[in-house]
């Protein structure tokens, strides 16, 4: 078992209260996953430092939830060698509805095809990390819409990964190929209920935390504004003499 594998009850309530202050939907029919990807608030990329939440409603009405060890970044790897012209590319925090699909994923680095959650039904957004460096950016990357091949996946085809490395260019990815397994088995379960469509939600913290940091920046300026224009007033009053 990979070391986020929670076994105490994960906090269902916790994640709707989050989902709901986003106006991102719950689903709420028997075994109808919601998917909710948390972004730590880190920017060590190679990392499965990330937790990606699942959680349903069973036969009997009750919540049940998983948490499994995950990333959501892209790895060291695409970082420095990006696929795209315009950078290695970085999930953007929102809800994706309907837009992913069970499908054939092709794992080049582990040299299998799969069938993973693949983005197949609708657009996602990213940020465009285009320095080549092996840090995520997510201030200064430019934002697209659009088909992007931004799966869910694991990362080996058996065992735990370690690092992340080529295993995500953008992607999310288990980090416990067992992990992976059980998932599917849930959304299969999905699938056979309700169609093949599934909704993923993506929580970044770090946007929270950058959030906070801009707004601590624009306070800092309006003061700094105010004291400046408070002192000159002061000095104007004390010093500058009347004509």
């Amino acid at each position: 078992m990979s070391k986020l594998d929670i076994k105490k009850k994960v906090n269902i309530r916790g994640l709707i209260r989050q989902l709901k202050k986003k106006d991102f939907e719950v689903y709420d029919k028997p075994f109808q996953l919601n998917i909710v990807g948390v972004r730590a608030n880190s920017t060590v990329p190679n990392n499965f430092d990330d937790i990606i939440y699942v959680f349903y409603k069973n036969d009997n009405n009750q919540w049940v939830g998983k948490a499994f060890a995950a990333t959501t970044d892209t790895g060291t790897y695409w970082l420095k060698n990006p696929m795209n012209s315009a950078g290695s590319a970085l999930l953007k925090e929102g809800q994706y509805k309907n837009t992913y699909k069970i499908g054939l994923h092709n794992s080049k680095s582990a040299g299998i095809t799969y069938n993973a959650l693949t983005q197949k039904l609708g657009e996602v957004t990213v940020y465009r990390d285009y320095n080549r460096d092996a840090i995520l950016d997510f201030d200064n990357g430019k934002e697209q819409t659009g088909m992007f091949g931004i799966n869910i996946h694991k990362a080996k085809g058996q065992g735990i990964t370690k690092t992340v490395d080529e295993y995500s260019a953008g992607c999310q990815v288990f980090k416990n190929a067992d992990d992976f397994a059980e998932f599917m088995v849930m959304a299969n379960k999905q699938k056979d209920l309700y169609g093949n469509k599934f909704t993923y939600t993506l929580i970044d913290e770090r946007a929270y935390v950058r959030s906070v940091r801009r707004y601590g920046v624009y306070v800092a300026v309006g003061v700094a504004i105010i004291a400046s224009i408070v002192g000159f007033k002061h000095f104007k009053k004390t010093i500058i003499p009347k004509v």
